[in-house]
């Protein structure tokens, strides 16, 4: 399939795609700041430059977008120009997503990952239960977590009877 923008269309479209303050990231930081909780962002010290740093509980947060970060869910799909740039792409990314979390965990610190579809799309978690699932994970000792949306358990078939 064609795309139909122009080069000049498409390159002022990517341009505009933002790294931080998305609506995700901005979504799970207003509602831990509003549960009490005080962070960092971006600290550039750190490997892979955390979305939320907590330095008394040695935690981050990454809230990563399904597509850019090759999540494997719905709101995932590969585009249909230039398939072979975006798979290698895209698999860069995970590789250097998976490198920056175990580059943080020797360090000594705790990751979590709110991935997009978690917050948007129609497998959405609600709002509430993310951001409370955010809240054990900062209290806890756990080492990782990711949370995801719930399409996995929309994509089982239905038992039969």
């Amino acid at each position: 399939m064609a795309d139909v923008l122009t080069p000049a269309q498409r390159r002022l479209n990517m341009s505009r795609i933002r790294g931080r303050d998305t609506k995700p990231e901005l979504l799970v930081r207003r509602g831990l700041h509003g549960r009490g909780f005080r962070y960092r962002l971006h600290r550039r010290d750190l490997p892979g430059r955390p979305d939320l740093v907590f330095p008394g509980r040695r935690a981050v947060v990454f809230v990563h977008g399904c597509f850019w970060h090759g999540h494997g869910c719905p709101m995932c799909k590969a585009p249909a120009t230039r398939p072979e740039f975006w798979a290698s792409k895209i698999a860069a990314n995970r590789a250097r997503d998976l490198t920056t979390i175990r580059r943080l965990g020797d360090a000594g610190w705790r990751v979590l990952v709110v991935w997009e579809c978690a917050l948007r799309g129609p497998a959405r978690l609600p709002e509430g239960e993310v951001l409370d699932a955010c809240a054990v994970f900062l209290g806890s000792e756990e080492p990782g977590r990711e949370l995801a949306g719930a399409w996995q358990a929309r994509l089982r078939p239905e038992p039969t009877q």
